[in-house]
């Protein structure tokens, strides 16, 4: 099952993508890792899903990742007399800690730490944006505001922030209790959302302690202030560009976009591009260009990962929409000038002798035309630095944990394989020769490079470069 492309493929599970059938159909279309959303379904749910991945994995004898993906904190108004009303521009309507039923006047929002946040002034999104108010009046109970843009609102809308950080854990009690059942399952990554500064990503590698990597979903304009810090602590990041294309104006999310996948490349984490890829296709078997073209630029840019959330979740293609997607992606991939791009935007490796090695085995494999780069890695992190040269050739992972194959299956260009631990100069040689022959990355006479780290099993110390030939 070797994927003959660089960009991996997310795949969310959902009601129309729970039987054994369909998810082995998903992976097989193309699906290199799969979400797990736990802001829909229960854990008896997930459950099924995960088992039947776990199984897939065997019976394909290739490395998945499994994504949990917390709700985070849902910050939602109350109910209404009839279920709606219409909301009049140029009209007020507050908003309270009050348990009443709400009318075209007021309406409860039972989240005393957005008033406690807000000034006069500030601009509150309701319904993914489609109804803006602002604050003419304020205080730690009550916000009176102004209808900007006017529309219907209904029973437990959505309400957004945009320009306040509000004083909010992204961790809410159901987030706890549900990255607890998920770490004891054993999934491979958690994305938070709700990410709005590194004291955030900190609070969850806590409570996570290494049980899997950390992914920050980046979808409030306030974590692009910390861009750098938050990609440093996390250990991949995710851009959310639902919610963030609700708290900032549309024009903005490009830029935005590309500047996060920038950042992450620079600093080698895994980014993610999400959110509305193939849209058209939750009821349409085909995309539109316009989304053919989104999914084509965010491969350009050198993104690790691209997300399906709605289209395999719920949609009516989502066999069909993972093999578009696979097809895009193998399509630009063979584009020279997506080879001329990701030279073009190459970052320069740091001063550390892992870095020296892995630039070096680029350029080595890049000479010799090696059919392959294979990297020994027991926590994944060589292997990630090699992903970030963007090398020519595909990266064969081994490692001997099980979980470090299956986060590595999130990374650019990286095919992981679980082997038994070395021993050997010798043995390293041999078991990449093997595994690169079996894995059907290299014939006999193909020249192989090959890093590793002396003394073998010690994590970071990567410091030896080896080409070897195929026989």
């Amino acid at each position: 099952m070797r994927r003959m492309r660089n960009a991996k493929i997310i795949a969310t599970l959902g009601p129309g993508t729970s039987s054994e059938e369909m998810i082995h159909a998903l992976f097989k279309a193309g699906a290199d890792v799969f979400r797990l959303n736990f802001s829909h379904g229960d854990h008896a749910d997930h459950k099924r899903r995960y088992d039947i991945i776990r199984a897939m994995e065997e019976k394909y004898k290739r490395s998945i990742g499994i994504l949990l993906d917390l709700q985070g904190p849902k910050l939602r108004v109350g109910r209404f007399k009839d279920g709606k009303v219409k909301l009049e521009q140029g009209n007020t309507f507050r908003l309270d800690l009050s348990d009443g039923i709400g009318d075209e006047t007021r309406v409860s929002l039972h989240h005393p730490e957005i008033f406690q946040a807000l000034e006069t002034g500030t601009d509150l999104l309701l319904d993914d944006g489609n109804i803006r108010l602002r604050v003419r009046d304020c205080s730690s109970d009550f916000a009176e505001t102004e209808i900007v843009t006017g529309g219907t609102l209904s029973d437990h809308k959505g309400v957004n922030v945009p320009t306040v950080i509000l004083p909010l854990s992204s961790l809410t009690e159901k987030d706890r209790e549900d990255l607890r059942y998920g770490l004891d399952l054993g999934v491979d990554w958690v994305a938070l959302s709700f990410v709005q500064r590194p004291e955030d990503i900190a609070e969850a590698r806590k409570l996570i302690a290494g049980r899997a990597g950390v992914m920050a979903k980046l979808e409030k304009p306030a974590a692009m202030d910390h861009l750098d810090e938050i990609v440093n602590l996390s250990d991949a990041i995710m851009v959310a560009r639902g919610d963030l294309g609700v708290e900032v104006p549309p024009e903005e999310v490009p830029a935005l976009q590309k500047r996060i996948v920038f950042t992450c490349r620079a600093a080698g984490k895994p980014v993610v591009v999400a959110t509305q890829m193939l849209e058209s296709m939750v009821h349409a078997p085909t995309p539109t260009r316009a989304e053919a073209s989104d999914v084509a630029t965010a491969i350009y840019d050198g993104s690790d990962a691209i997300m399906l959330s709605a289209e395999t979740a719920v949609g009516d293609y989502p066999v069909e929409a993972v093999a578009m997607m696979d097809r895009i992606v193998d399509r630009v991939e063979k584009d020279p000038h997506y080879r001329q791009m990701m030279e073009a935007y190459r970052y320069a490796p740091e001063a550390t002798a892992a870095d020296a090695i892995t630039a070096a085995a680029r350029q080595v494999a890049q000479t010799i035309s090696a059919s392959v780069i294979v990297t020994f890695s027991s926590t994944g992190s060589t292997t990630l630095r090699c992903a970030r040269e963007r090398p020519m050739v595909p990266v064969l992972s081994l490692t001997p944990r099980a979980d470090t194959a299956r986060r590595l299956a999130l990374a650019w260009g990286v095919h992981s394989v679980k082997t038994e631990d070395l021993s050997t100069f010798r043995d390293m040689v041999v078991k990449a020769i093997r595994v690169a022959k079996s894995e059907g990355f290299a014939d006999v006479g193909d020249p192989l490079v090959i890093t590793a780290g002396v003394p073998f099993g010690t994590p970071g110390a990567t410091n030896i470069l080896r080409i070897a030939w195929v026989e």
